[in-house]
């Protein structure tokens, strides 16, 4: 097999922004980060948004443009830090662990990430053009398949990756959890399984 690194999609790179811009964007994003844990995305209000970060209400608009602008940016700083963590991070999720540990890694973290910013990510699903086309689903796509491809997976990665993905897909998470009363433990533990049963050697 080909060791040299495949380059992933990245998340959607901002324009150069000046550096009191980058700052009040900074505060901005961290103080909505804040509030979603704390309120969920109905509690989190521009008002409120712009009172936790020490800003103008103004300033966030000036920023974002929208509410909705602000969501998406968040969700790009969301995704682009999980994608960090599993491109360069420490193992297990990030290089240097197995690759069937970095698999189970990755829906075990994705799972915990739904269960803090999940109603976000749910929200942006329901976004046509976010839900399967975007760059960090693309990301997150071809880093299971290179996975699989390194734990000797020796059938379709594509499909696969697909088919493990749709397991991750916050609507679908947050309805087995809050609906269906599933834990995410018990999810991501339901995760592990199957990631360890589709690697695992056949038996010739």
């Amino acid at each position: 097999m080909d060791a040299r690194p495949i380059p992933l999609p990245l998340a959607r790179a901002a324009a150069p922004e000046r550096a009191d811009a980058v700052r009040n964007r900074a505060l901005i994003l961290s103080a909505a980060r804040r509030l979603l844990a704390e309120r969920g995305v109905d509690g989190l209000t521009m008002d409120g948004l712009a009172a936790e970060a020490g800003v103008g209400k103004g300033t966030v608009f000036r920023r974002f443009g929208s509410r909705n602008g602000l969501m998406l940016g968040l969700m790009d700083e969301i995704e682009a830090d999980f994608q960090a963590r599993f491109i360069g991070g420490p193992p297990p999720l990030g290089p240097g662990a197995d690759p069937v540990e970095r698999l189970v890694a990755f829906g075990r973290e994705r799972m915990a990430l739904l269960g803090v910013q999940g109603d976000l990510l749910r929200a942006a699903e329901n976004s046509p053009e976010l839900r399967y086309a975007s760059p960090p689903r693309a990301a997150s796509a071809m880093h299971v398949q290179i996975l699989l491809n390194q734990a000797g997976y020796d059938s379709d990665p594509v499909v696969l990756a697909f088919t493990l993905l749709a397991s991750l897909d916050a609507t679908l998470v947050l309805h087995e959890n809050r609906a269906e009363n599933l834990s995410l433990e018990r999810l991501a533990d339901g995760w592990e399984d199957i990631v360890r049963r589709v690697t695992a050697p056949r038996a010739s």
